[in-house]
């Protein structure tokens, strides 16, 4: 608690710059979002993949996003369509894993299409309408749940908490401009979770003690983020190396959602530690937030009773 202000200062500088960089560059949303074609193709030898995307441009696909993933002969080849009407039959066939193969096959390397998706912009509005939809969701029944269990200053506390990890983990990706797509999405989803887990952790123990111990606000604050310091470090830790391990071995499909979990799980950390308790103190939770009005009028009634 003593360093509560630096710690408030530096989130409210870390919320500033993610706002900054969502406002102007936004996030690089993939084609689950925009719409387009993702085909997947193996070459007979590696391939350079500057050579590929000219040839693709070469053949008239602006615009092609090439990478590799696996094997140095295996890439990925994602194309977001150039009219609205891209969902039409012609389109399809122009945009077809056949197609594509054809336009970016070197000479003396053939190729064949593992995986040749296509998803259409009006689709891809729904997906992120949803996803929009599903972050609400999560956050309103945050509210509800811990406004329940611990009070309404305590479901403030915890939901503004969940809030910072949420927004410095999209800043990251409009920073980066890593591709956001639906797994960087259930990654950002499972952050919130996380967060919101390791902050009720604290806050129990805060409740505990404030009905045990005869301490400062501060005090009993100070005490409660001590008491859960090493199991919340542990947790994050062994958290941390799982995805890690995803990350680093769970292939290209998967990079995404890790590395959104892995921001959330270090920033989350530190938020319930750092964020949490110190908003508490800011709003002047007291022992009587945690005792409801009407459980202290029949205490009081039956303390007076001989």
């Amino acid at each position: 608690m003593r360093v509560r202000y630096v710690s408030l200062a530096v989130v409210a500088l870390l919320m500033l710059a993610s706002l900054f960089f969502l406002g102007t560059k936004g996030f690089n949303y993939a084609l689950d979002f925009t719409g387009g074609t993702a085909t997947e193709i193996e070459f007979a030898q590696p391939v350079d993949v500057e050579q590929v995307r000219q040839r693709l441009e070469t053949a008239g696909y602006t615009g092609a996003v090439v990478q590799t993933f696996g094997a140095g002969n295996d890439i990925v080849i994602r194309l977001q369509p150039q009219e609205p009407g891209a969902e039409g039959e012609g389109t399809q066939r122009e945009y077809s894993g056949a197609a594509i193969l054809a336009a970016a096959q070197p000479e003396g390397n053939p190729g064949k299409v593992l995986r040749s998706d296509f998803v259409g912009p009006q689709i891809g509005n729904e997906l992120a309408l949803n996803g929009v939809y599903a972050a609400i969701f999560v956050v309103l029944g945050f509210l509800a749940y811990i406004w329940a269990r611990f009070e309404l200053k305590f479901a403030i506390a915890a939901i503004l908490t969940t809030l910072v990890d949420l927004l410095v983990v999209c800043g990251w990706f409009a920073l980066s401009q890593h591709e956001f797509d639906l797994t960087v999405l259930a990654g950002i989803l499972s952050v919130m979770g996380f967060s919101i887990n390791d902050t009720i952790v604290v806050f129990d123990r805060v409740r505990e003690n404030f009905r045990t111990l005869k301490l400062e606000p501060r005090e009993i604050l100070n005490k409660s983020v001590n008491q859960t310091l090493s199991r919340t470090i542990i947790t994050s830790f062994v958290a941390f190396l799982t995805i890690l391990a995803l990350y680093l071995y769970g292939g290209q499909s998967l990079k995404g959602m890790a590395e959104s979990q892995m921001i959330g799980i270090v920033f989350g950390t530190l938020s319930s530690i750092f964020v949490a308790c110190p908003l508490l103190l800011l709003m002047g939770v007291t022992k009587q937030d945690l005792m409801p009005r009407a459980k202290d009028d029949i205490e009081a009634e039956l303390a007076r009773r001989p």
